[in-house]
């Protein structure tokens, strides 16, 4: 007889994955693994100390994939394992601090505000995606700017254009391959 969790409609993609604690736990480690990756895309953004990476899209998707608890605690690892000396945020760093530390912590914030919008159904549609990947981004962004002003002591407008603006673009590009990636994974997991 099947147990009630492997009845009930899945909530994230993840959960298309048979499994539980060990499945979970690999789920967080490879969140933090995959976000830890992107951020070695990593370019310098000539007079910003933030370098362009692909943190951003692989924190809205592990938040997406995963749901709210799992994503949290994928980014929270992330978190941890850097500060303790992983070199795996943004060009090969490490270490608490630094102009762009405000956009690692917002990853958590992120993390389980698009894990919860995705487990209300946020991924499933594009226009959903957009909206739910939009807010996430936002949420980074609201974390880090002020950690970057404070940092480079540098004023609001001057933040703006070194820790937002040069990044809108290709935010702009990496929601655009979610709101592609995320639904078309929902119609196939459908069949």
């Amino acid at each position: 007889m099947a147990n009630a969790s492997s009845m009930a409609r899945p909530a994230v993609l993840s959960d298309l994955i048979p499994g539980s604690r060990v499945r979970d736990a690999a789920l967080v480690v490879g969140g933090a693994a995959l976000t830890g990756l992107a951020a070695q895309l990593s370019f310098p953004l000539p007079g910003s100390p933030v370098p362009v990476s692909g943190q951003t899209f692989a924190v809205v998707l592990v938040g997406a994939a995963l749901g709210m608890n799992r994503a949290v605690l994928s980014m929270l690892l992330y978190l941890a394992a850097g500060v303790a000396g992983v070199p795996w945020f943004a060009n090969g760093a490490s270490g608490f601090g630094g102009a762009s530390f405000g956009y690692v912590i917002g990853f958590i914030a992120a993390a389980a505000l698009v894990g919860r919008l995705a487990e209300r159904g946020g991924d499933r549609t594009v226009a959903r995606t957009v909206g739910t990947m939009v807010l996430g981004n936002l949420v980074i962004y609201a974390f880090g700017l002020p950690v970057l002003i404070a940092v480079a002591k540098v004023d609001l407008a001057t933040g703006l254009a070194l820790g937002v603006l040069p990044f809108l673009l290709g935010d702009a590009l990496k929601i655009a391959v979610a709101a592609g990636l995320l639904p078309a994974a929902w119609r196939l997991a459908r069949r």
